[in-house]
């Protein structure tokens, strides 16, 4: 078994940080509430403004001028409300969905993993069969990597 100790990691342009037992070094940064909070406003306002309400209203227009050309065709007992708000429903979701890319890249540049480190570029079969993908922090330094593997032999054992 590996005792617990101190572990010092120097990355590159960083001075050596000292990490806590159970602790990730590297994770201990400070982030300012405020820089979130004006990056989640920012999302919000942006994907709105710039995605979601272009793409309801356009989705809204085009099934309403389907519906007046007669290439679909309205209810009966509602007219063509149940269809043009459905179209703006979808639009609306679609809009802030393909916001989320953006907003994701927004807070990597803050240094947060708002859906953590599986989400992302690589999310796929390893996020959901590794245990060590489930810790808040992605970093892992020298001495936890070995630690791992000795862990990994003696469980193996």
């Amino acid at each position: 078994m590996v005792e617990s100790s101190t572990v010092v990691v120097e990355t590159p342009g960083e001075s050596p940080q000292r990490g806590r037992e159970g602790k990730c070094p590297l994770a201990d940064r400070h982030l300012d509430r405020e820089d979130v909070r004006r990056v989640i406003r920012e999302c919000r306002d942006e994907s709105f403004w710039c995605r979601a309400l272009p793409l309801s209203l356009g989705s809204m227009a085009v099934t309403g001028g389907l519906i007046y050309n007669g290439v679909l065709k309205s209810s009966g007992r509602f007219g063509p409300l149940p269809k043009v708000a459905v179209a703006g429903v979808l639009g609306y979701v679609v809009g802030k969905a393909s916001y989320m890319s953006t907003c994701r890249e927004k807070f990597h540049k803050l240094g947060l993993e708002p859906f953590g480190p599986g989400f992302g570029p690589g999310f796929g079969p390893r996020f959901w069969n590794a245990p060590e993908h489930r810790r808040h922090c992605h970093h892992v330094c020298e001495e936890c990597k070995k630690e791992a593997s000795v862990r990994k032999e003696t469980s193996h054992s």
